[in-house]
């Protein structure tokens, strides 16, 4: 495994007419697989609207495709392939992202045809991911919701979100917001293992607690739940034990 990466391959993108085949003994390193790369585009429109009839909040917003956290369970990895990436390594190696999309909300919100809608952040990777702390896009996008009195959900990983509790405190006020912290599991070594650039189990648990001593509603998502996972680690240290023992 590559450190800080929840996934070790770079798999094929079914779109690419060719693909590369790394040399035998070739690592992901050698290549600049554990650099992360920020790359601006000019997106078109920040709100994506949703159809399934299992998500409860009609629109969604990425300011970021692909994300640091690097979840190696993540559902958004084949995304990446639309924008000519890999969903393996490049999925939490190449981040794209959306400088312009406060101004693109603003517009969307000032448009006639705009009802004022719940919109979730993010359906797909989560905003609060490391490089938010330097850019401060997500922010920038609470503020034109705050601005323009929007209901917002935040779903995320990351206990970044407590650096805008002046903006989510002002905001419940008026019922405009909920954060939604995804918590997998208390194991900290196994948080590593499935998800490792989010923020500690710790740092989650204390992040939800200042929200609701802020006054913000705060959910928490247990999922994925892979039982199996923990019973292969035990079995695994079994096995040196074993091994260990008849050396």
């Amino acid at each position: 495994m590559i450190k800080g990466r929840g996934t070790s391959i770079n798999s094929e993108n079914r779109f690419d007419k060719h693909q590369y085949v790394a040399d035998e003994g070739e690592r992901l390193e050698d290549i600049g697989a554990s650099n992360t790369k920020i790359i601006e585009i000019q997106a078109k429109s920040i709100l994506n609207q949703v159809l399934s009839p299992d998500i409860p909040m009609p629109w969604s917003m990425n300011p970021y495709q692909g994300c640091e956290h690097g979840c190696s369970y993540c559902y958004a990895r084949p995304t990446h392939e639309f924008w000519g990436y890999s969903g393996g390594v490049d999925f939490e190696n190449v981040v794209l992202v959306k400088k312009d999309a406060p101004q693109l909300l603003k517009q969307k919100f000032m448009s006639r045809s705009w009802k004022g809608e719940p919109i979730m952040m993010s359906g797909n990777t989560d905003c609060y991911q490391p490089v938010e702390r330097k850019l401060e896009i997500t922010r920038g996008l609470l503020k034109v919701c705050q601005t323009h009195k929007n209901p917002v959900g935040i779903i995320t990983k990351n206990s970044l979100v407590t650096r805008d509790i002046d903006l989510l405190r002002d905001m419940a006020k008026d019922q405009l917001v909920q954060v939604i912290f995804s918590i997998t599991t208390l194991d900290d070594s196994l948080r590593r293992i499935l998800e490792p650039r989010t923020a500690s189990v710790k740092s989650k648990l204390n992040a939800v607690e200042r929200l609701t001593e802020a006054g913000v509603p705060v959910g928490v998502m247990m999922a994925p739940i892979i039982p199996a996972v923990r019973l292969q680690r035990k079995l695994n240290f079994l096995g040196q034990k074993l091994r260990e023992s008849s050396c």
